[in-house]
């Protein structure tokens, strides 16, 4: 299962619209995408209820998780994503 630590370089932090590309990119894959703070419980990253109560602000670090099929690739795209601004 790996995982990754990143931090959030979307301006408005993980909301909205970033938000929305992010987890339309987490559904494309077909195993486990989990998301969180470092130190609490992971969030289902396919959900945008669930990333969006995140409340997650610009250079904020994450946890990013994956399992299943795929696991390495999936982490390394939306990873990629996470330290992108999504917003520009």
């Amino acid at each position: 299962m790996p995982e990754i630590h990143v931090k959030i370089a979307s301006s408005v932090g993980l909301h909205a619209r970033p938000a929305s590309v992010f987890v339309k990119a987490a559904a494309q894959h077909p195993g486990t995408v989990s998301i969180g703070r470092p130190g609490t419980d992971l969030v289902d990253a396919r959900s945008m209820l669930s990333v969006l109560s995140l409340a997650i602000g610009h250079g904020e670090e994450v946890v990013l998780r994956t399992e299943g099929e795929g696991a390495d690739k999936a982490l390394t795209e939306l990873s990629q994503l996470l330290v992108t601004d999504l917003d520009a």
